[in-house]
């Protein structure tokens, strides 16, 4: 994700474990007035892999409440869709526990979708992106505008679709 937001908004982000490269990540963070969390509070695996779907015994935040929380949070992005322990699958649970329907605006990728909270009627727009991971280039080459894109431009990357693809909800 960070090689797409760095490319997005010309950042010239250090990409290393050092607090000078957290230091950037934040204050762009701040800056654009962003909120990242994982959806996943904790799980186990059986394979030491980042794939969605080796997550065992997985724990979720509660979304719902922290949207509750921050009256200020209108859109969640979604990096990754509604295949089993993706982010919407996820969210789509969240959402159960508490009688929540999540009506779809628009069907094609990215899926966006709406939902009411109760508490205080407010709606709220989810978007989900194509995953940043590797494992998701399969996706993105399948994909008809992707392949139109490619056409036009036989350099494209599935990096540069993305890019593309997250700019116009950044």
């Amino acid at each position: 994700m960070w090689q797409i937001l760095d490319r997005i908004f010309d950042l010239d982000l250090k990409f290393e474990t050092t607090a000078e490269a957290i230091g950037q990540r934040e204050q762009f963070l701040i800056k654009r007035g962003i909120g990242i969390c994982d959806m996943v509070a904790s799980a186990k695996r059986e394979k030491i892999d980042a794939s969605d779907i080796g997550m065992l015994e997985v724990e979720l935040r509660d979304l719902v409440a922290i949207l509750q929380q921050n009256p200020k949070i209108d859109t969640l992005l979604f990096t990754g869709g509604n295949s089993k322990n993706g982010p919407e699958y996820f969210f789509r649970k969240n959402l159960k526990d508490y009688h929540i329907p999540l009506k779809l605006i628009s069907n094609t990728v990215p899926r966006i979708h709406e939902l009411q909270l109760p508490k205080d009627g407010r709606i709220v727009k989810t978007v989900s992106l194509i995953a940043p991971s590797g494992a998701a280039n399969r996706a993105v080459g399948s994909l008809e505008e992707y392949k139109k894109m490619k056409d036009k431009n036989a350099k494209l990357t599935t990096i540069d679709f993305r890019v593309a693809q997250y700019k116009s909800f950044f």
